[in-house]
């Protein structure tokens, strides 16, 4: 079951009290007071873990709470440390506070481990209390409580390529054929009801990962369809997919300015997001007119296209777009690429294209950075 938000409630622990106590030894008179320190309560830490892919172990789970600290005891021991508690959640979390929905941590990277709650500070015991006119004294303090906080977990998928279409558009046959995902595929639309990841390997030194999103309809951004609960996860990839049917009734021109619209309007980071266009379903229509529409959808993009591996690239002079999308959203695509996935054809030359323009987009942010 893939499940992309929860709320959980979290508890770090109690500080332990400190101890009440006066040494008492044979031989040793009037000892004074000896008593030891309560332990601090156990934090509380999110972990990121790459094995963890959903947030689907937090269903049913209302409250998470680390240990308290142990009591002190005499002869000045301190009270044991609680025992702490990882929180792990798979790259691409985000937490929120449920209250005020304040975004407090974000959390990408595997291996990270940050401290949310610190544990409560353990009392002092009483052989701090001491002094010249207090000399038995028979006060300690009580532990600090721990730290409460509702959050909402919200996961985003993490990947290198996000695949963007309507429905039935063969999302979900490409990334079967090409990695070593097994979503489920039908002659239907809204097959893909939930995101899927895909290992695409091009060799045995280069990969990268590959996400399935759900159909997106017009007005997805709006709430219709599957779209709008899903489209978060496309914020997270580095690079988009524009899959384009060539059986579709639609005209290509059509499903494009549907997409890049819907996209642009569920988020502003969308409109500048690097991507290419994969023309779908080669194989489902008479050449004649696959070509044809396929010159019709390049002439209605830009000019000097030059074809090199069967895929159709634009002159970097030139910007690809549609002439009725407004100027702010004129995107320059990587490539287009015409492929059938179930005969694969052009479909080595695409992951390769698809590896090399990931590549030169993480070099560019790492140069940004």
């Amino acid at each position: 079951m893939f499940i992309d938000n929860a709320e959980i409630e979290l508890s770090s622990g109690k500080g332990g009290p400190g101890a009440t106590s006066f040494r008492q030894e044979k031989f040793v008179l009037k000892g004074g007071p000896d008593g030891g320190d309560g332990g601090r309560g156990g934090d509380v830490y999110f972990v990121v873990d790459k094995n963890s892919h959903t947030l689907s172990s937090f269903r049913g789970r209302h409250h998470m709470k680390a240990k308290n600290g142990a009591p002190g005891e005499g002869r000045k021991k301190y009270g044991k440390k609680g025992e702490s508690i990882d929180v792990v959640v798979p790259p691409g979390t985000q937490v929120f506070d449920v209250t005020t929905g304040e975004l407090l941590l974000d959390l990408v990277k595997d291996g990270e481990r940050v401290k949310f709650l610190e544990g409560g500070k353990g009392g002092l015991g009483n052989w701090h209390f001491r002094s010249s006119t207090n000399q038995r004294p028979t006060y300690s303090q009580p532990g600090l409580p721990g730290e409460v906080r509702s959050v909402r977990l919200e996961l985003k998928l993490i990947a290198d390529v996000g695949l963007v279409g309507v429905p039935n558009v063969g999302k979900s046959t490409l990334i079967s054929t090409i990695s070593n995902a097994r979503p489920e595929i039908a002659n239907y639309e809204f097959t893909t009801l939930t995101p899927k990841l895909g290992v695409v390997s091009t060799d045995d030194f280069a990969s990268f990962v590959m996400a399935d999103i759900p159909g997106i309809i017009e007005g997805a951004s709006d709430g219709r369809g599957l779209g709008l609960e899903f489209l978060k996860h496309i914020e997270r990839t580095k690079f988009l997919l524009f899959m384009l049917d060539l059986a579709n009734y639609r005209p290509l021109e059509e499903q494009y300015r549907v997409l890049k619209e819907e996209l642009a309007k569920f988020s502003d980071t969308l409109k500048t997001r690097s991507f290419a266009i994969a023309l779908t379903r080669l194989d489902a229509t008479d050449k004649s007119e696959v070509d044809e529409r396929i010159e019709n959808f390049i002439n209605s993009l830009g000019k000097k296209v030059d074809q090199k591996d069967n895929l159709y690239k634009f002159d970097p002079e030139y910007p690809v777009y549609i002439q009725d999308i407004d100027s702010y959203d004129k995107r320059e695509a990587f490539f287009i690429a015409p492929i059938s996935s179930v005969v694969r054809t052009n479909v080595e030359p695409l992951k390769y294209a698809l590896l090399e323009v990931v590549n030169q987009v993480k070099e560019d942010e790492q140069e940004e950075s």
